[in-house]
């Protein structure tokens, strides 16, 4: 969940609505042609003319077509730190974190599909694996440092100055609860592909951030 592949961000009106819809329909349409054609045989041609669009709108949105292989949504990060930000101050930073999470994860059992594909898109291409890996690496020192912030209770936010200072080192908890919260997607998701015939994907999600807010006790035997 990164903003890492598209150069348009943020969310508001019917504009930015539509601007993220045609991401999101230029990211499918690159991730299923990958999938039944390999990554290196797909052009930004045949992107743009799945999605309906043109090749000059393809690049309004990406800088190169491997950009519209990284990751399936590119606001998502975004969206969950504000909505961290947002959280009532009464929440632990795990129970709102989860919360924000949630949210964007609430149409997980819908794409389950397009993730099954851009999972495989992923490890059929080396080059775009690498390239995700850093999106999601990035992203992770982004939630991080909101996570940082939000304990500052309102404090100065984490981020290079406008004077060019460094940014500040980080703090051990704000690290790990934000690397935690990537994998606990990752295995809700992996668990829930697993037994989608039995379980409900929210259900996973909330039974894993139960888990971690019990401290991972062992399971009774």
């Amino acid at each position: 969940m990164q903003d890492m592949t598209g150069k348009d961000s943020g969310s508001g009106g019917l504009r930015e609505r539509k601007k993220r819809a045609t991401r999101a329909a230029l990211t499918e349409a690159a991730v299923r042609l990958a999938a039944e054609q390999g990554a290196d045989n797909v052009t930004v041609e045949a992107i743009s003319a799945a999605a309906g669009v043109s090749v000059r709108t393809f690049f309004n949105y990406f800088d190169s077509r491997d950009d519209a292989f990284v990751v399936i949504d590119a606001d998502a990060g975004l969206r969950v730190r504000r909505a961290l930000l947002d959280a009532p101050a009464a929440l632990s930073p795990l129970d709102a974190l989860r919360e924000a999470l949630a949210v964007e994860l609430s149409e997980a059992e819908r794409q389950h599909e397009l993730w099954s594909l851009h999972a495989e898109v992923l490890r059929t291409s080396p080059h775009l694996l690498v390239r995700s890996l850093g999106a999601h690496m990035a992203d992770e020192t982004g939630l991080a440092e909101v996570i940082a912030q939000r304990l500052a209770a309102g404090g100065v936010p984490p981020g290079d100055g406008a004077d060019g200072e460094r940014r500040p080192v980080l703090d051990l908890y704000p690290r790990l609860l934000a690397a935690v919260a990537g994998t606990a997607v990752r295995v809700s998701v992996q668990h829930w592909c697993e037994r989608q015939d039995e379980l409900a994907f929210a259900d996973v999600f909330r039974e894993v951030f139960a888990l971690l807010a019990a401290g991972l006790p062992a399971p009774a035997r």
